[in-house]
């Protein structure tokens, strides 16, 4: 863990020698909704809420209207705003790494260079603490997303606040931006992967690879009416095969291993796109459930020990292993899906990994799911991660 950077404030005060409550800057891709990205806020404003629910929360997201209403209560002081999102995907002037990373960083020493942010702007440069949460967004999917990461140094040359990232996959990263990323993450005080390509990226930067910050804290399963032996979720919105090539890759499956549809139950993690498959193949499975991103949202996902899962979304492959579910990630992105999924492989989750485009069948999982004391090593590693970023200083 990098050591910490003290920087005085251009002016006036610094906010953490002040009376008032410490402002904390969350900064991720919340709202569209996407389960995943849903989750891992949610996990640092819970975090947030216990350690300082005195403090004054911001989330700058892609969608903040739905974000503010899906995490609402999480935490008593947060509010929503799209200010670094805004300037990174619609104000920038292209979408190269290094024209939005200058862009951004000049807009927060200037804002009358985009006068409808001026307001965001403002704010961004008072935080005590500003925090890219994890996920896999800045890479070479999203090139435009380095310039959160401008900003929140822009920030700091502004406030002195405290920088962090947390649980981040950067690979694939965009070809020609590995020295402005070594440059940007140099800023920060905590640089902190989910996955050792990440780290190994940016180790000259002091990255370090722990593991996904939903480990920080694992919601508990709940019970669900529609949970069955057989759970599949396949996306349709990454990769190169259409959906009709995904839901034969399905279909190959689960007749390969004699799934029977009242065994069966789809869900989703994005709204209709994570349906586009089984409504193509619900006809042959007439029997088979199917669990919207809303139910999932607000009852938990639905996951156990004795079943077997087909998953290709990374945090549902989490949080099933969790469950002590065996199961088969299905990476439909090499580049991209092969190092989320591997990561969690390597941690211990018990879990094989196909490629969407190949032909293979695998045996029925027999075992797999992560341990209790493999959980309880990562949150405790993922604790001392959130400690770095939060503890008193």
């Amino acid at each position: 863990m990098r050591g910490a950077v003290v920087l005085l404030p251009c002016v006036g005060m610094s906010r953490a020698d002040s009376a008032s409550p410490r402002r904390i800057y969350l900064i991720g891709p919340t709202g569209l909704p996407n389960f995943g990205d849903e989750l891992l806020a949610a996990t640092w404003l819970r975090y947030l809420a216990r350690v300082a629910p005195e403090a004054e929360v911001w989330l700058d997201c892609h969608t903040p209207g739905t974000a503010q209403v899906m995490l609402a209560g999480l935490h008593p002081n947060l509010r929503c705003t799209n200010t670094l999102w805004r300037l990174s995907t619609e104000a920038a002037p292209s979408d190269d790494p290094w024209q939005v990373a200058a862009w951004v960083r000049k807009v927060l020493h200037d804002p009358g260079m985009a006068p409808r942010c001026h307001p965001g702007v403002e704010l961004l440069g008072q935080m005590d603490v500003v925090h890219i949460i994890g996920g896999g967004y800045v890479n070479a999917l999203w090139p435009q997303h380095v310039g959160l990461l401008a900003g929140a140094v822009a920030a700091r040359e502004r406030s002195g606040a405290r920088l962090a990232l947390t649980g981040q996959g950067f690979v694939p990263h965009a070809p020609g931006s590995e020295e402005l990323l070594h440059a940007l993450v140099a800023h920060f005080d905590v640089v902190d992967t989910r996955d050792e390509p990440s780290a190994a990226l940016l180790a000259s930067a002091g990255a370090e690879a722990t593991c996904d910050d939903v480990f920080l804290d694992v919601p508990t399963p709940e019970q669900h009416d529609k949970a069955r032996r057989f759970m599949v979720c396949v996306q349709s919105d990454m990769g190169a095969l259409e959906p009709p090539a995904l839901a034969g890759r399905v279909l190959g499956l689960l007749r390969g291993w004699e799934v029977k549809s009242s065994e069966l139950t789809f869900v989703e993690a994005i709204p209709r796109v994570d349906r586009a498959v089984y409504d193509l193949i619900a006809a042959e499975l007439p029997d088979a459930e199917f669990v919207p991103m809303s139910a999932l949202w607000r009852r938990g996902i639905p996951a156990a020990a004795d079943q077997v899962w087909i998953s290709t979304r990374f945090h549902l492959h989490l949080l099933a292993a969790a469950a002590g579910a065996r199961g088969v990630a299905v990476s439909v992105s090499p580049d991209y899906y092969d190092t989320k999924h591997g990561s969690l492989i390597r941690l211990g989750s018990g879990w094989s990994m196909i490629d969407a485009a190949g032909t293979d069948v695998p045996a029925v999982p027999e075992t797999g799911g992560f341990s209790a004391d493999t959980l309880d090593m990562l949150a405790t590693m993922k604790g001392i991660v959130a400690e770095h970023v939060y503890g008193d200083r």
